[in-house]
C-alpha cells in the first residue's frame, strides 16, 4: 500500500515541490478571467482567499478546499460525523485571513453511491461546523460518481469540499501591506493534524508504524482513528473578536500545508524568525518517529502545533492573546518580523530554515 522505506511527501505521490511549476501556466490563465467583468479580484492568486469588490463599501471574500486524504481515515473507521467541520474550518479560516467574516458555505459531495447513514453523519458534520463558523449553507450539490469514486469500503467512496464567502469593506483587507521589522508573531494553537499531511500520517503510522485505527496509541492516549479524525480548530470567533477591537493587526495565516511558510504569504516581502514554538502535540512525534520522517519533513508538511497565527505590533500581543484563550485556544508570541527580501522563516530550535514551500537544516543564526 505505501513505499517501504519512503519518509518523504513526494515519494509518497504528492509533489509539494512540483506544484508551483506545474500551476504556473493554469494561474495565467485563469487570471485572465478578472477583467470579464466590472467586480474585478482585488488580489492576485495564492492568497488564503480573494476578495471581490461589489461596490465602494462591499468586497465578497471567496475560498475553496477540500478535506483530502482524511476522508480514507473516515470510511476506514466509518465514520462520517467529523470531516464536515473540516471543510468548513479550512475554508472559514481562509476567509478570516484576509479579514472578512464569513458568511455562506456550498458543499459539493461526490459518492460511489447513494447511502442515507453517510450522508446524514456528513449532514451532521457540516451543521456543526456551520454552527462553529457561524455561518449558514445555503445550498449545495451531490453528484453520484461511481466510475470516478472509490476508497477504502466498497460503495462508500466519496469526496468532500467546499466554497465559502464572507463580506468585509474593501478599504479593510489585510494582507501584510502594513507589516514591519519588530512585529510579532502570535501562535495560536492547532488540534493535531488537521486536514493537511495525511498521506504521510497514514504512510507512517498505518504504513511504516504498522498500527491499526483502533489500536491506542499510547502518546495520545486514544485510538489511531480518534486522533486523525479529530477535526480542524475553527478559528473564526476569536479572530472576528480581535477585529472588532479595530487592533492594528498586520496579518493573518492559516497554517495548512507548507507549514509555517505560510507566513510569507504577505503583501510585503518579509522574514520571520521563530524563536519560541508552542508546544509539538504528541500526535507529531509519533509521525516522526515510527515513519522515520526528518525534521525539515515534518516542518514542511505539518502545521506542528501552531494552527493559526497573528502578526501584530509587540504593544497588541497580550491584548489578542487574551482573546484568544477567551475562545479556548491555547496562543502565545513564538516569534518576530525581520526584514528579509527572500521571505524566510528561521526556526532556530529545530535548526531548520524555510525558503519558499521547504524547510531545510541550516546552521545560518537567525537576524537578531
Amino acid at each position: 500500500m505505501f513505499p517501504a522505506m519512503a519518509t518523504r511527501y513526494d515519494a509518497l505521490g504528492v509533489d509539494t515541490q512540483g506544484v508551483e511549476g506545474s500551476l504556473r501556466e493554469l494561474g495565467t490563465i485563469i487570471s485572465s478571467t478578472f477583467g470579464f467583468n466590472q467586480a474585478e479580484p482585488m488580489l492576485p492568486l495564492g492568497y488564503f482567499a480573494n476578495v471581490v469588490r461589489i461596490s465602494d463599501d462591499l468586497g465578497i471574500a471567496v475560498s475553496t478546499d477540500g478535506v483530502g486524504t482524511k476522508i480514507l481515515i473516515a470510511q476506514q473507521m466509518d465514520r462520517y460525523d467529523t470531516v464536515g467541520i473540516d471543510c468548513i474550518a479550512m475554508n472559514a479560516n481562509d476567509i478570516i485571513c484576509v479579514g472578512a467574516r464569513p458568511v455562506s458555505l456550498v458543499d459539493y459531495i461526490a459518492v460511489q453511491r447513494l447511502d442515507d447513514r453517510q450522508l446524514t453523519q456528513l449532514a451532521s458534520g457540516l451543521r456543526e461546523g456551520a454552527r462553529q463558523a457561524e455561518i449558514n449553507i445555503p445550498g449545495g450539490e451531490i453528484a453520484q460518481v461511481r466510475e470516478m469514486i472509490h476508497g477504502t469500503r466498497d460503495g462508500l467512496g466519496f469526496d468532500l469540499v467546499g466554497t465559502c464567502v464572507g463580506t468585509i469593506h474593501p478599504d479593510r483587507l489585510i494582507v501584510g501591506t502594513t507589516i514591519e521589522p519588530g512585529d510579532v508573531v502570535v501562535g495560536i494553537a492547532s488540534h493535531g493534524i488537521h486536514s493537511n499531511g495525511f498521506t504521510l500520517a497514514r504512510h507512517a503510522l498505518l504504513g511504516a508504524g504498522g498500527l491499526e485505527l483502533d489500536q491506542t496509541l499510547p502518546e495520545v492516549g486514544r485510538s489511531v482513528g480518534e486522533e486523525l479524525l479529530e477535526p480542524t480548530a475553527m478559528y473564526v470567533k476569536a479572530v472576528l473578536a480581535m477585529l472588532e477591537r479595530e487592533l492594528p493587526i498586520r496579518s493573518l495565516c492559516h497554517i495548512t500545508g507548507d507549514g509555517l511558510l505560510n507566513l510569507t504569504r504577505t503583501e510585503k516581502a518579509v522574514g520571520f524568525v521563530i524563536e519560541d514554538p508552542l508546544p509539538v502535540p504528541p500526535i507529531f512525534s509519533a509521525i516522526s518517529e515510527r515513519g522515520n520522517v526528518a525534521a525539515a519533513e515534518m516542518h514542511t508538511v505539518f502545521n506542528m502545533g501552531t494552527g493559526f497565527c497573528v502578526v501584530v505590533p509587540q504593544s497588541c500581543a497580550a491584548e489578542i492573546i487574551e482573546i484568544a484563550r477567551q475562545h479556548d485556544h491555547e496562543a502565545n508570541t513564538i516569534g518576530f518580523v525581520v526584514d528579509d527580501a527572500r521571505r524566510r522563516v528561521w526556526l532556530p530550535r529545530a535548526g531548520l530554515i524555510g525558503e519558499g514551500k521547504t524547510f531545510v537544516e541550516s546552521p545560518e543564526p537567525p537576524p537578531a
